[in-house]
């Protein structure tokens, strides 16, 4: 057998004696009774009893551990109250919204097995239950930009390293000096944030910790050693403190600054910044790291925000409407030819597997779906084929493989629990003497943990919305069954309760064609303004939920943003559901030609634009509105010209010169 078979059939073992023998057990009873410690030196023993209950512990598995204080030996105990999942509450409502979310995910989430799994466990014994979808959620689409076909494979490598608090090494290219170099790297936890994904950690080389992008890491994670363990998590670390942050904020913080937002602005501002700054009085208060990023931010909003401290600020605000209007005067620059593309820039990786739940951790929820199919029975019949669609982690050239691990499991130490074997296209299954004890389903992983939750992040709103229960009730019941380990490196899911209502008022007119009043207010309004809806579709671009309808207010298709939606209310009037209609954002759109300057040429090739000769960048873009594109242009502080179509350069220069006399900063110079 190989080294990883071995321990799995240890580490099994030892969980099946100390629920079987359900009282204190010394290491010398492990060494005596459990499958795969007998014939080891006390030396080699001891290394890996260590190591076997340190990723039993990482598991999730509640081994306890406590000093006989008479003769000092150790005892070690595992109590089946905490090993396996404690009866929920879920109604079948509320659980086979959680199955829509697999359905809604499973295209394009690296996390969809350890998902699944989760599921499985959660949904053992309840008779009836089937991967259900509703109507909503076939109107539902979810899009993830930081999606790669290499991503799952990283995310993959990075899990079973903060798991195993093992230390990596990779290549990163850092954008923001156009370089790549050698990274080793403590990975502490894998953090999503505005749909991208991080990995925080301690950099080895710079002794600190750093939080890294992922799609900017190049070519094989590696283990940096051989070692079983390098590093230990530190206790006070907390995952929380490095998500939410605005752009402006990333960095030490060097200062405070003071905006004033205009019109009926505010709630918008609280809504998304609340816990990043506060209002006083319509001035909006935030710290800051970077001048420059909060500059961008002032003039994305297109003159509802208005600087006032500090006057650094301000100059850095009137120098970029300068270089704005400058860039769009005139004839359009020509750009340069096309660069070669570096492996830097984006050339993929060999396309590795998705995120897969520990091979643990499957046996444990096989083992317990053979015993439930046994029931009181001493026997029963599988058909192959349920097993393997209830468990796709299994392929099917490995099932008779992973019931022979099971089989074995503690069977030389008299405590074995199952046999089981494939015979044509059935499985039969003997319930053995330990067999009943373990029927019940185990707690969660933290892999399995972290699978609810970011489907919890990613499409949250949408099962509060199927199964007609508020999502914190939910969260809080799933929670419960999250084992007994340090949850810091799970970061909480980000769902305003704001966004869960529009999206469940949304879904019923959907489900029920009732017509929606909705009010919305557009990135570049000061106001905002009352519509009547059909709703059709709902999409979630992460990190950011749209809706798809006909508007009958303006008598056209439209698509809005539900941050930026105050309000939505179900009316009594029906419609009926136009033939042929299936709306999506951007649908006949022009395009504008977008020219980026060196400065953030790099950035913007990370977003699809093509690399240029000279360093700049050019994209095409879909323009479902002008005034969108020219807020999209005035956040790039002049670093980005428009070339095409024409009148939407005119358009910009002249709205950089009433901008400028709107803030007030027309006649200051650029900052020293």
């Amino acid at each position: 057998m190989s080294h990883d078979t071995d321990k799995l059939i240890r580490q099994l073992s030892l969980v099946a004696f100390l629920m079987a023998e359900r009282r204190p057990i010394t290491a010398r009873d492990v060494k005596s009774n459990v499958e795969g410690y007998s014939e080891m030196s006390d030396e080699a023993f001891a290394r890996r009893f260590y190591s076997d209950r340190a990723e039993l512990l990482a598991l999730g598995v509640p081994l306890n551990s406590q000093r006989d204080e008479f003769t000092g030996e150790e005892l070690y105990t595992l109590r089946s109250e905490q090993y396996f999942l404690p009866q929920l509450e879920l109604d079948d409502a509320e659980l086979a919204a959680l199955q829509t979310a697999l359905y809604l995910l499973e295209g394009k989430f690296a996390y969809a097995e350890p998902l699944r799994l989760a599921l499985q466990n959660l949904a053992l014994g309840r008779p009836g239950f089937a991967e259900t979808t509703t109507e909503t959620a076939l109107r539902v689409e979810v899009l993830d930009p930081d999606y790669s076909p290499e991503m799952p494979g990283r995310l993959a490598k990075l899990e079973g390293a903060i798991s195993k608090q093992r230390t990596v090494k990779f290549d990163y290219w850092s954008i923001s000096r156009d370089e790549l170099a050698d990274r080793t790297v403590n990975p502490y936890a894998l953090l999503p944030d505005n749909g991208i994904w991080y990995v925080v950690g301690h950099d080895l080389d710079r002794d600190d910790i750093r939080t890294f992008r992922v799609s900017r890491i190049r070519g094989e994670i590696k283990f940096a050693t051989r070692r079983e363990r390098d590093f230990r998590t530190p206790t006070d670390f907390d995952i929380e403190q490095f998500r939410g942050r605005p752009p402006w904020q990333v960095g030490e913080i060097v200062g405070e600054a003071r905006i004033e937002v205009r019109g009926d602005t505010a709630w918008w501002v609280q809504r998304a910044y609340g816990l990043t700054g506060r209002l006083e009085d319509g001035i909006f208060v935030t710290d800051y790291s970077s001048l420059s990023q909060l500059a961008s931010w002032v003039l994305r909003q297109d003159g509802r925000a208005v600087p006032l401290e500090p006057e650094e600020l301000r100059r850095e605000v009137a120098a970029s409407l300068r270089r704005v209007r400058t860039g769009h005067e005139g004839k359009a620059p020509e750009p340069a030819r096309e660069s070669p593309v570096r492996a830097a820039d984006g050339v993929p990786d060999r396309p590795a597997g998705p995120v897969a739940p520990e091979r643990f951790a499957v046996l444990q929820a096989l083992l317990a779906y053979l015993l439930a199919a046994c029931g009181e029975d001493k026997e029963a019949r599988i058909p192959a084929a349920e097993l393997l669609s209830r468990f796709p982690s299994v392929p099917a050239d490995e099932l008779e493989e992973h019931l022979s691990l099971l089989n074995l499991v503690n069977f030389g130490g008299g405590c074995y629990t199952i046999y089981a074997e494939l015979s044509g296209d059935e499985v039969l299954v003997d319930k053995e003497l330990w067999g009943d004890t373990f029927r019940l389903a185990p707690r969660l992983t933290p892999l399995e943990a972290r699978a609810i939750r970011l489907a919890l992040e990613y499409v949250g709103p949408m099962i509060a919305a199927d199964a007609h229960t508020q999502l914190r009730g939910v969260r809080r019941k799933l929670e419960e069954t999250f084992g007994q380990f340090e949850l810091s490196q799970l970061p909480q899911p980000q769902i305003e309760l704001a966004e869960e209502d529009l999206v469940t008022t949304l879904a019923r007119g959907m489900r029920e064609n009732k017509l929606v009043e909705i009010e919305y207010q557009k990135e570049m309004d000061t106001q905002a303004s009352t519509r009547i809806v059909e709703p059709y579709s709902l999409e979630r671009q992460m990190p950011n939920w749209y809706v798809h309808t006909w508007d009958r207010t303006s008598g056209a298709e439209r698509s809005f943003r539900l941050d930026r939606m105050r309000s939505a209310k179900l009316t009594r009037e029906r419609f009926e559901p136009r033939e042929g209609f299936e709306p999506t954002r951007l649908r006949g759109a022009r395009r504008a030609r977008i020219l980026y300057t060196p400065v953030i040429a790099r950035y913007e090739v990370e977003r699809g634009a093509r690399k240029l000769a000279d360093g700049s960048a050019l994209r095409e873009i879909p323009v479902g509105s002008d005034e969108w594109l020219e807020s999209e242009i005035l956040s790039k502080r002049g670093e980005a010209v428009v070339l095409e179509p024409d009148e939407l350069r005119h358009r910009l220069a002249a709205r950089a010169r009433e901008l400028a006399k709107e803030l007030g900063v027309e006649r200051l110079r650029a900052p020293a």
